[in-house]
């Protein structure tokens, strides 16, 4: 527990709705609960992954605690304002040779449709092209996550093509949608 306030409002990683943070291990759990939200994991392209525990989770999550970057991913947890954990939003795919990087992120399904992930994309956006100089953000998704189409095409991405019947989950083949944002076309968004 804090014993001190914190002044958020000139910080980076803050947004209107949420602020970015590291993962730590008061994260795990709520992890380890979103991972029975199998409808979810397989729109993240996880596909239907063999029974977790909570002590898995941790370890798995040990590598990522303080943003320390593990395979080329950074990931941060997603909290509100008032420091509820509402999901988690990973930067990875960064190409400083070509000036590319992309994101994934899941809100948990209580915290859906409050504009928590347009926030916490938008921290991510500002951070790779304002502070990493990324001149392009590359996404994807599967033509059945309507939600995620919707997010790309709120925040600004351009549809630039798809990979044919390229995910595969719940005994069907999908369309992978491929979206692209420009740093200039960040720039006039905003």
């Amino acid at each position: 527990m804090k014993s001190y306030d914190i002044d958020y409002s000139d910080y980076f990683w803050q947004g209107q709705k949420v602020r970015l943070r590291p993962i730590c291990p008061k994260d795990v759990q709520k992890h380890y609960i979103n991972s029975f939200d199998s409808p979810a994991r397989q729109l993240l392209q996880l596909g239907i992954e063999l029974p977790t525990s909570e002590e898995s989770e941790q370890k798995n999550m040990e590598i990522f605690f303080g943003c320390k970057m593990h395979n080329g991913i950074i990931l941060f947890a997603i909290e509100t304002l008032d420091e509820e954990h509402v999901g988690g939003i990973s930067l990875h795919s960064m190409d400083d040779k070509n000036g590319i990087f992309s994101f994934g992120i899941i809100i948990y399904k209580d915290f859906r449709k409050q504009g928590y992930a347009e926030d916490a994309v938008n921290i991510l956006l500002k951070y790779g092209f304002l502070e990493k100089r990324y001149q392009k953000c590359n996404s994807a998704c599967s033509e059945s996550n309507k939600a995620s189409i919707k997010l790309h095409l709120k925040l600004g991405f351009k549809e630039e093509g798809r990979r044919r019947r390229g995910l595969y989950f719940n005994g069907s083949y999908y369309d992978d949608i491929l979206y692209g944002m420009t740093r200039e076309e960040f720039d006039a968004v905003r």
